[in-house]
């Protein structure tokens, strides 16, 4: 029981990542590479920020700032440089690198052992083992959702939104896509930064390397949650892409429960990635060859919508 309201947990603070993704990768239609380098220095600014003194929570925003840096350079580099989107992304992604090593003193970990995190407070030492991630990634998590909830619904949300779905269309009504793009980046990498903070904080280190393959957990959130919960409005995606990250983080258990090699965990989540990818033709081929299993497994996905849409209200 334990494990498992550890993987909740896991993936109520990984889902910033998938949330943040969803708003470039589903929103701005926009590729972006940027996090597998934003991710790690999000938890360097925050480790070395707590460990010269600062508190968790300022230290965390700082991660953000951090992050809305590196998406404030890709945007420029594709909008104002023209550099394609994958390699504007990829350059950010490799200077940042050497960036994490300089911020975090020429080491490649850091350790917070000793010093206070936002999981050291009081009140959450107090909880059950692993009931202190799922809290905090609860409130995070939420406040993020509502706030982005609450913007998507506003005139410059909308602005973003049309960016995404026809940019010619965005230009020829007056909507500045150059702006768009560059904010959207900017919010996207601060919330990873942020994740990165937070999940740096609870694992109580730091890691120039922890940001590879990130990118695929961050996907597999966002492609779980379209395949589990099918169409939904673009509310309730931001809530199944929450759950389609918890949903992964209890994959990854069991498949470590079955045996698996922990080395093995990026290979693996590879494969759940392409296995949820392909869900939609499987799904096909179960139709026609196993009529009520077909039927039995939409009755389910039914069922998880319906629970998705009233979580929405």
């Amino acid at each position: 029981m334990s494990m498992i309201v550890s993987s909740i947990g896991q993936g109520l603070l990984w889902a910033t990542l998938g949330v943040a993704l969803f708003l470039t990768f589903r929103i701005l239609d926009f590729p972006d590479m940027t996090v597998e380098g934003t991710f790690p220095l999000g938890a360097a600014t925050a480790v070395m920020a707590i460990s010269h003194g600062m508190g968790p929570i300022t230290a965390s925003l700082l991660a953000f700032a951090a992050g809305a840096v590196t998406g404030l350079i890709t945007g420029l580099l594709y909008t104002k440089g023209k550099v394609p989107i994958l390699l504007a992304g990829i350059l950010v992604m490799t200077a940042c690198l050497s960036i994490n090593l300089r911020v975090m003193g020429g080491s490649s970990n850091v350790s917070l052992l000793g010093k206070k995190t936002i999981f050291s407070a009081h009140f959450l030492t107090t909880l059950p083992k692993y009931f202190d991630s799922v809290f905090v990634g609860l409130v995070v998590i939420s406040i993020i959702t509502i706030l982005l909830i609450v913007f998507l619904q506003t005139n410059l949300g909308q602005a973003f939104i049309v960016t995404g779905d026809n940019r010619e269309m965005a230009r020829s009504i007056g909507i500045n896509t150059d702006n768009m793009t560059i904010m959207g980046l900017m919010v996207s990498n601060g919330i990873v930064g942020l994740g990165g903070a937070l999940i740096a904080q609870n694992n109580g280190y730091a890691d120039v390397s922890m940001g590879i393959g990130i990118i695929v957990i961050a996907l597999a959130s966002i492609i779980i949650g379209e395949v589990v919960f099918g169409e939904l409005t673009l509310n309730q995606r931001l809530v199944a892409v929450i759950l389609g990250s918890i949903l992964y983080q209890l994959v990854r258990l069991l498949v470590l429960q079955l045996g698996f090699n922990t080395n093995d965990m990026n290979l693996l989540s590879a494969l759940i990635l392409a296995i949820c990818l392909m869900l939609p033709q499987l799904n096909k081929t179960l139709n026609r060859v196993f009529p009520q299993l077909g039927k039995s497994l939409q009755h389910l996905k039914d069922v998880l919508q319906k629970g998705v849409a009233r979580y929405d209200k």
